[in-house]
């Protein structure tokens, strides 16, 4: 008896289970679920490598970077014919599987997540439907009738890389990024219950207003659905739901009202979870599970864009899916660390351009908080009527339950049919605002790249002015650069919508047919303000400095009564200062023979439960000690309610100078001879030529070390500097390029110098060589410690306008290995770019990257600001320089431009110490149109500085 009750329970208990399981959709992976992950199917390839012979492929993937095909970069090179033809290859795909045998009484759809560009489908050698058109986009078979169960199916799918469709070529294959072709994007079998929740449509607002449509699969009597809303963590908000099935419609309405819901924005991401229930005769016979946030859309022309009744702003990037392994075949992975490096820059929007994603970076965005767009494709050309109403269809009932997204985009730059900005509206419940990047829509003019000047005048047209791409990125160049100057006027006119900056990543693919070699298509794919491999460049924490939300604007330099009162403000839209904490740390810096990088921690503390409203300023008062002076440094740092650091501000103070000095009382040696001085100071031998009082050469314990030819004066201008950025034909030197070399030519500036008077002599235990000159450069006293400690103290005068301005030495590349330095580091800056690096100790090895094609960073030389001291290594032996005045640039040596010098072609300088250093152009922009930091600096008067060098082993 016992037995039989063990039976019957049993059998009580699966029927249960099997009655849940049959109200799931269930789900079987075709492929696997993304890069990484990839299940094998058989392929054949029409042209390009390994053609016309059957061999296996992983999917999802992109077959170029499998081995097959030929790359190309989509755009037509300046309107020519693609250099190799078109790339029109054909792939063929089968792959055998299984389905279930309880999956009979089932509806059996296969689901396609992204194929370029025209996928033909058959199972079993029959058509599942027509052949589907458009690469980025969702689409689905219902294939219940072409299968058979519980035995082996084929799946076979045809994918042509060239569109028949031309439009569709002009929308996404004739774009200014890479062409792919492949099934590279999941494919999976959704089984469903005969009759089933097809889709649903929801609206939830932050007043707590919820609707939502319940589309049903196929119609039938007797139909009614319920809706229950959970939090994250389980627990049940509201009443639930219910509606019944109109007669002969197909859907469900349901609508009501929650009270005290937490609303959706960028800052305060608050998901809820949401169970649909499909019932017949009051038994639930299929249920599904959307996740959506409270949140509200408005935009209010000629005034703003609000989310939830408050106006914000766009701190937007945009965005391609991409991976130099991969192609566009992402992973889970993948698609978050995209979304937390965005988040990490302190943006709060993104522009998915252009294309729609993966659903796993919509769901990032819904989860960390970003505000997205979401874009239909559409580069410089668009879709016609058909394809493209297919299309919108098919994105918008994708995506529209994503809280995150608040706007759509009808394509780019002319890629928009304007038939089809009202087909959204028809699938989307929300009826969010739709867009056309680079044209005026809806009260959102948002075009592209316009001057610093140019933008002064969008904000004083009728319209909100939000560029959907502005500070075009390119190599060093871009994005910081002159970034600071756009956004203090977009943060502050009341008709801003913000913007977004082009573009977050290189797209730089990893040539499968060249040994590896990453390959940006020269400067086209070279934009990024991250690597192809997301490695950080000095403008990823220029962006994160000037959008911090909370900003602390005491200046850097404490005066000896400072009272520990610092001035803030708090740039949130929705957060109140006391959700973050502000910690604070006294520190000594580390010197520069320790082995210790940065800095030694002497005292730190945490302020908490700081209350300041959202858009207001006030005072933040620290409880330093007593003898704080005796620091060298004092940081703060601000950290959000997640615990990730908004910025970090560095203080310091004037303090008894910390300059080397001797410790030997032994005069040092003068000889002179017919051509030199020569100065000997214990281990070290100094020479200066007669003829110009430079320094000739230095010997290091019997060693040479090639440091010397100094000080040469650099004072230089750009020779192209034009009013529209083209190039001046005065300056033509037969080089197609925009940017000139920075030259002291006779047109802009003499910086020939005469020696008037050179003197040599003892001064106590000291040598003092003085040279004074006719010129830039005035004078030059050198003087000489028992030590080999070697002072320089130099004046030059100029009165003018100058892009370059200070004194240099040469030392050979080929010697150098790694410099260390106090300054504001790690990464160098440009006179339009000094936002975003943070007054420590800093060391690196050499490097030399090409820019575009190799990406290691932060780059070794360039200009460094607020330094005062650095020491480099050689392979001669090390070299150490002091700075006196920290208000100077270090230079080291010069940056290098791309291969196409496109950004900028500077001088030679080695080992310079600068008063004025360049700004830095963009892709699409000179400097002379990007704002009031990009502009030549106007130097007058006598330039003084003292410098300190001293030579090891």
């Amino acid at each position: 008896m016992k037995l039989i009750q063990n039976y019957l329970r049993l059998l009580f208990v699966l029927m249960c289970l099997s009655m849940v399981h049959a109200q799931d959709t269930q789900i079987q992976f075709l492929s696997g679920t993304g890069y990484q992950d990839t299940k094998d199917w058989e392929f054949k390839i029409s042209k390009g490598r390994n053609s016309d012979k059957w061999s296996t492929i992983g999917v999802p993937s992109v077959w170029e970077q499998e081995g097959f095909g030929k790359y190309q970069y989509g755009i037509k090179f300046y309107g020519k014919p693609f250099p190799d033809g078109i790339a029109d290859e054909v792939g063929m795909y089968k792959y055998a599987f299984e389905v279930p045998k309880n999956w009979e009484n089932k509806r059996v759809n296969i689901v396609f997540d992204g194929v370029m560009t025209d996928a033909e489908v058959q199972i079993n050698g029959r058509s599942a439907g027509a052949v589907h058109q458009g690469g980025f986009y969702r689409f689905k078979y219902d294939i219940t009738d072409l299968l058979e169960f519980g035995k082996s199916n084929l799946l076979e799918v045809t994918v042509s890389k060239e569109s028949k469709n031309a439009s569709v070529n002009l929308a996404e294959r004739r774009a200014d990024y890479w062409n792919f072709g492949g099934i590279f994007r999941p494919v999976f079998l959704e089984a469903l219950p005969a009759t089933h929740i097809a889709r649903s449509a929801l609206r939830a607002e932050a007043d707590g207003t919820f609707e939502a449509a319940v589309f049903l699969g196929n119609g039938t009597q007797g139909l009614a659905a319920r809706v229950s809303i959970y939090e994250k963590s389980g627990k049940k908000i509201g009443k639930t739901l219910s509606g019944q099935l109109a007669d002969g419609s197909d859907k469900i309405l349901l609508s009501g009202s929650f009270e005290n819901i937490k609303t959706w924005t960028s800052e305060t991401p608050n998901l809820y979870e949401v169970r649909i229930e499909l019932l017949k005769n009051e038994k639930v016979i299929h249920k599904i599970d959307e996740t959506i946030g409270f949140r509200t859309i408005e935009i209010k022309k000629g005034d703003g864009i609000y989310v939830n009744g408050t106006r914000v702003l766009m701190k937007g990037i945009n965005r391609h899916s991409f991976w130099p392994e991969s192609g566009r075949t992402l992973n889970k992975q993948l698609n978050y660390d995209d979304a937390r490096l965005i988040k990490e820059m302190n943006m709060n929007a993104v522009r998915l351009s252009h294309y729609p994603p993966d659903p796993e970076f919509l769901a990032a965005c819904d989860e960390l908080g970003l505000y997205v767009m979401d874009e239909l494709g559409g580069w410089h050309g668009h879709y016609d009527d058909a394809v493209g109403k297919k299309l919108v269809r098919e994105t918008v009932i994708r995506d529209l339950n994503h809280p995150s997204i608040i706007f759509w985009s009808n394509g780019n730059e002319g890629g928009w049919n304007t038939n089809l900005d009202n087909q959204f509206a028809i699938w989307d419940i929300q009826n969010r605002p739709v867009l056309h990047p680079q044209q005026e829509l809806n009260g959102v003019e948002t075009m592209h790249y316009r001057s610093y000047g140019e933008t002064l005048e969008y904000l004083r047209g009728d319209h909100i002015f939000m560029p959907t791409e502005y500070l075009h990125g390119l190599y060093d160049g871009g994005h910081g650069a002159g970034f600071d100057d756009y956004w203090e006027v977009l943060r502050n006119h009341p008709r801003s919508g913000g913007g977004y900056l082009w573009v977050f990543a290189d797209e730089g693919v990893v040539r499968t047919d060249q040994d590896g070699r990453i390959d940006n298509q020269g400067n086209f794919g070279a934009d990024g303000i991250v690597g192809p491999h997301h490695e950080k460049e000095g403008s990823f924490f220029t962006v994160k400095e000037v959008w911090s939300p909370v900003m602390i604007t005491t200046p850097h330099k404490l005066t000896q009564d400072f009272n520990g009162e610092f001035d803030i403000e708090n740039r949130y839209f929705f957060t109140d200062l006391s959700e973050c904490r502000v910690e604070w740390e006294l520190a000594n810096f580390a010197k520069p023979d320790d082995a210790q990088i940065g800095h030694i921690s002497i005292q730190k503390n945490t302020v908490e439960n700081f209350q300041l409203a959202p858009q207001t300023t006030g005072k933040l008062k620290i409880n330093l000690p007593k003898d704080w002076k005796k620091a060298d440094v004092l940081y703060l740092k601000v950290i959000d309610s997640q615990g990730k650091e908004l910025w970090t501000w560095s203080y310091t103070w004037d303090k008894e100078s910390q300059l080397p000095t001797s410790t030997l009382s032994r005069t040092p040696t003068l000889v002179e001879t017919e051509a030199l001085y020569q100065v000997t100071a214990s281990q070290t031998v100094l020479k200066f030529t007669k003829n110009d009082g430079k320094l000739a050469s230095v010997t290091q314990a019997g060693k040479t070390i090639g440091f010397k030819n100094g000080p040469q004066i650099i004072m230089a201008r750009r020779g192209d500097r034009t009013l529209d950025g083209t190039i001046n034909p005065d300056f033509e030197k037969g080089e197609d390029r925009i940017y000139k070399e920075f030259a002291c030519i006779d047109e802009e500036v003499n910086c020939s110098e005469s020696l008037i008077n050179l003197t040599a002599k003892k001064v106590e235990n000291l040598i003092k060589i003085e040279a004074s000159y006719h010129g830039i450069l005035q004078k030059v006293l050198w003087t000489i410690h028992p030590d080999g400690l070697l002072q320089m103290d130099y004046e030059y005068e100029y009165n003018g306008v100058t892009e370059l301005a200070g004194i240099y030495f040469d030392y050979p590349e080929s010697m150098m290995r790694s410099k260390k330095w106090l300054g504001a580091g790690p990464y160098r800056v440009w006179q339009n770019r000094l936002k975003g690096t943070t007054l420590d100790v800093w060391e690196n090895e050499y490097n030399d990257p090409i820019p575009g094609e190799s990406f290691n960073y932060p780059e070794f030389k360039g200009y460094f600001r607020d330094w005062q001291w650095a020491q480099f290594k050689t392979t001669e032996g090390t070299i150490e320089l002091f700075n006196k005045s920290s208000d100077t640039y270090l230079g080291v040596y010069s940056p290098r431009d791309g291969r196409d010098a496109l950004l900028y072609t500077l001088p030679q300088t080695g080992i310079a110490v600068f008063d004025v250093i360049p700004a830095v152009r963009n892709k699409v922009n000179a400097t002379d149109l990007v704002g009031p930091s990009s502009q030549p600096r106007w130097l007058h008067g006598t330039q003084r500085h003292t410098l300190y060098l001293k030579f090891k082993n």
